[in-house]
């Protein structure tokens, strides 16, 4: 018996047993993975064609099911059941797709921003500017430094605002691209920061000042 054989002959004692509806994927999955997707969609089309199976299509959903002829008449409330079934899965594989659409989304957003590494050097410049800007102001206030026109002193300040802001942007931005590599990571945090060189704020001993 050829290999495309096989996997139809499981996929048909599967659905005949259950007797309820399935997308690919679930029968993929339910069958444990033992067939590649390829396979078992093939499959299910070509059980649909032969008509030991029936298709539904719901929109751009298809749903196989084992061919009621085959068993005995099923009463209404069996009937009812099994188009509650359907309605189930459709709404599921719908919620499934938006969750993927919204998942894309999210990765292309991602795709389009700085690099970890061009993130972490932007916020290294951000901290020893807004370090060199902090200290000229600490001087400012105290008195101990040369009398500077209001323009300039308002100058400062709103650089020193424009630097903070950029510095919790940057930081942001950040935190962002480490937490969509830790979706994907089987270590924890604190070993990913350690493997590609990653000081936070907290590891340099500086915060984020109040503006």
């Amino acid at each position: 018996m050829s290999k495309n054989k096989d996997v139809q002959k499981a996929v048909l004692e599967y659905l005949n047993q259950q007797n309820r509806p399935y997308s690919t994927i679930d029968v993929f999955n339910n069958l444990h993975k033992e067939y590649g997707k390829t396979a078992v969609t093939k499959s299910l089309d070509e059980l649909a064609e032969s008509g030991k199976i029936k298709k539904k299509t719901y929109g751009k959903q298809c749903v196989y099911v084992a061919n009621q002829d085959n068993f005995s008449s099923l009463s209404d409330a069996e009937m009812k059941t099994l188009e509650s079934d359907v309605q189930k899965l459709t709404s599921k594989l719908q919620n499934l797709q938006n969750e993927v659409s919204l998942l894309e989304k999210e990765q292309k957003q991602l795709s389009c921003s700085l690099s970890t590494e061009e993130a972490q050097k932007q916020l290294e410049t951000y901290t020893k500017d807004n370090g060199k800007l902090s200290e000229k102001l600490v001087k400012l206030k105290a008195g101990n430094a040369i009398v500077i026109t209001k323009e300039e002193k308002d100058k400062i300040y709103q650089e020193r605002q424009k630097c903070v802001k950029e510095w919790k942007k940057r930081k942001r931005m950040a935190n962002d691209i480490l937490n969509a590599i830790l979706e994907g990571y089987p270590k924890t945090k604190k070993h990913l920061y350690e493997e590609i060189g990653v000081e936070t704020d907290e590891d340099c001993g500086v915060t984020i000042p109040n503006v």
